[in-house]
């Protein structure tokens, strides 16, 4: 978890670099120059833009106090959720999902958590989809957090399984009515090839349509998951650098059922 490890030069919360007049400029050359400076000049202003780019939070960075982090993971997850949530986070129940098939080859998206609990953490898509097919190859993922304004990231890792059509079907039910429409247009569908924006549209319509007359319709290919974590790593960023890195294991013997320990940053 690098978070902004690599965002040098500056720390965390440090202002923009100055402007540049050599971003995006391109010098001129003779005919007779053989060099390709426009390649080489854009590579050195993509890489001047990168090196000017800095990590922007939303205030003083809260403290993470590993000698008072709860014996299991659950618990500082949902506050730390909470308070990403509170502190005008985008989105800050959207998460990145990696899998990897029979091949080993992995892929990754940004999904949303539909629930944390006892059981793990929960999420939705079609068991067709790419990730549905590769979890059932290879029932095994990782979820990662980003919660810039806090400087927070969580990486939860673990096995995973299809909690079942009931739970599934409900779980579609909830759902906004466009997020509904997309489940069926979707369904069987997600990560094929695409002939045309116009089938897409067309197929869009008609579900959008369905959604409305059909509020409780529901897509068979629909499947919650559930991940079940057996490592869960906190990572609190600090204005000089010394991130502080809590990781929980799971651990039968330990109580609540996880040891807890510290990380190099």
């Amino acid at each position: 978890m690098s978070g902004a490890e690599e965002n040098e030069p500056g720390a965390p919360g440090a202002g923009a670099a100055g402007d540049s007049d050599a971003v995006g400029e391109t010098d001129t050359v003779g005919d007779s120059d053989a060099v390709d400076t426009d390649a080489v000049d854009s590579d050195a202003s993509f890489q001047e833009l990168l090196r000017g780019l800095r990590v922007r939070h939303g205030g003083e960075l809260p403290v993470l106090d590993p000698d008072m982090a709860p014996d299991a993971p659950l618990p500082l997850f949902r506050r730390w959720l909470r308070e990403a949530a509170g502190s005008d986070e985008p989105a800050a129940h959207t998460m990145m999902l990696a899998t990897a098939g029979a091949d080993g080859r992995p892929s990754q998206r940004t999904v949303m958590l539909h629930g944390a609990d006892a059981r793990g953490w929960h999420f939705g898509t079609h068991r067709t989809s790419r990730k549905g097919r590769e979890l059932a190859e290879r029932p095994y993922a990782s979820l990662a957090f980003h919660w810039p304004r806090t400087g927070r990231q969580v990486r939860i890792g673990g096995r995973v399984h299809e909690a079942g059509a009931e739970e599934s079907a409900a779980d579609l039910r909830g759902r906004s009515p466009a997020a509904l429409a997309a489940a069926l247009a979707g369904a069987g569908r997600q990560s094929e090839v695409l002939g045309s924006y116009q089938e897409l549209v067309r197929a869009f319509e008609a579900a959008y349509e369905r959604a409305e007359r059909e509020p409780d319709a529901t897509a068979p290919s629909w499947t919650l998951y559930v991940l079940e974590p057996d490592e869960v790593e906190f990572y609190q960023e600090e204005a000089r650098r010394r991130h502080v890195r809590v990781r929980y294991r799971r651990a039968p013997e330990e109580p609540g059922g996880w040891r807890r320990e510290l990380l190099w940053p």
